[in-house]
């Protein structure tokens, strides 16, 4: 046990403050409410008041801090995309991320490991092929790699796996990391919280007020609040309140799962993902392996996790590393992923003025939370689309413009 920690239980008083500051009330009014208290949500919080110094903002969240889909991701970070689009935002996301834990004071334990998407036939080589080409062309460090180059960076994996499924070749994300999800949540809210922004936990949305089409406010399971601007930032829950304003989108919930093995001795210090084989993989630095595969087949507004799921990821685990046979998958779960058609985020303003949506992030929202929170907070403060977001804009779906990023998104991370 650390000495800090006994000198700390020792005390009769206590100078170390709490991580956030615990508001009591609701006030009665604010200039921004934004619901969910993920990721997301307090980095839009953060930036508001640190980039554009609004502070009067209440972050309603009907759970505990970063208890939906920021706690039940897998952490990947990278920005190999298929799309221009996708790719410059994610590069900003990236290069935000790698001096987050210096701009939040808090250790994030982002670590640099080279991404591998793995590519089992001739059509998943062209679409690595492409990907690279787009990837190198907006000063991305991707670029194909060949079935030996492989095996000499990953010696443990089965280049045949089983005979069934043989890498050809793969594309490799040199910037790709992974970080400490709830880390990152917690970093955001304590640096929103002491900017003066109010955190309210267990505190549940059940309505917004419209006069017209302009936000009038929320209520809440504690009251009422009068706002002019609503931020939703609740991934799964997205239809639930896009319903209260009476916006439709073309959001569907599916489960996404993940498991967590038993800890292993190092042995994987990159991270591996089979778009063929539906499968990604990474070790964490206490040892365990990280896995997860594809967003189940029918849309479920439900986190429960299944057999089914773990059989099929351990049988496609065993194709790529036989050795693993003996080792107890000791966690599984859920999160409930907001996908969109073109597996691009839906982001910005909206018809409904003064609602703002940042959805539709599948699989892929954790690695985006620097900037979408850094582009919301801009399109709130200056009610105006950053220039980064417009292409994920509502009405691409009724103007025919989609994005088309499923060949990068789909099991990705």
């Amino acid at each position: 046990m650390p000495f800090r920690l006994v000198k700390q239980a020792l005390r009769k008083n206590k100078p170390d403050s709490r991580f956030f500051k615990t508001p009591t009330d609701l006030q009665s009014s604010y200039d921004v409410v934004i619901i969910g208290a993920g990721g997301h949500g307090l980095a839009c919080a953060y930036y508001l008041a640190r980039d554009h110094g609004i502070t009067n903002v209440a972050v309603l969240e009907q759970g505990y801090i970063g208890g939906g889909n920021t706690g039940r991701n897998t952490t990947i970070v990278r920005s190999n995309y298929l799309t221009p689009e996708g790719v410059r935002f994610y590069d900003e996301s990236v290069r935000l991320f790698q001096d987050l834990s210096e701009d939040l004071d808090l250790n994030l334990f982002y670590s640099t490991r080279g991404h591998f998407t793995l590519a089992h036939s001739d059509s998943a080589m062209r679409t690595m092929r492409w990907r690279a080409e787009v990837n190198k062309h907006y000063d991305i460090e991707s670029e194909l790699w060949g079935r030996d180059d492989i095996a000499r960076a990953v010696p443990f994996m089965d280049m045949d796996c089983g005979g069934q499924h043989p890498v050809l070749g793969a594309l490799y994300h040199a910037p790709g990391a992974v970080a400490r999800h709830d880390a990152v949540a917690w970093g955001y809210g304590r640096g929103a919280s002491d900017r003066g922004v109010e955190i309210h936990q267990k505190t549940k949305v059940c309505g917004i007020r419209m006069i017209g089409n302009q936000v009038e406010g929320v209520d809440t399971d504690r009251g009422f609040i009068a706002c002019k601007k609503v931020v939703s930032c609740v991934a799964g829950s997205t239809p639930r309140i896009t319903d209260m304003v009476r916006l439709r989108t073309p959001v569907d919930i599916r489960p996404l799962q993940a498991c967590v093995s038993e800890p292993l001795k190092p042995f994987l210090d990159t991270i591996i993902v089979s778009g063929s084989l539906h499968v990604y993989v990474s070790q964490s630095s206490r040892g365990e392996l990280v896995m997860g595969a594809s967003v189940d087949g029918a849309p479920l507004h439900s986190t429960r996790s299944t057999f089914d799921f773990v059989e099929d990821l351990a049988d496609k685990m065993l194709d790529l590393f036989p050795f693993l046979g003996g080792v107890k998958i000791v966690r599984q779960w859920a999160g409930m992923a907001d996908m969109t058609p073109d597996f691009a985020p839906i982001m910005g303003t909206t018809p409904i003025y003064g609602f703002y949506l940042d959805a539709g992030w599948g699989t892929w929202g954790f690695k985006a939370t620097p900037v979408s929170g850094k582009t919301m907070a801009y399109t709130i403060a200056n009610d105006d689309d950053h220039e980064l977001i417009k292409p994920f804009r509502l009405s691409r779906f009724s103007e025919y413009a989609l994005v088309g990023e499923k060949g990068a998104a789909s099991v990705g991370h």
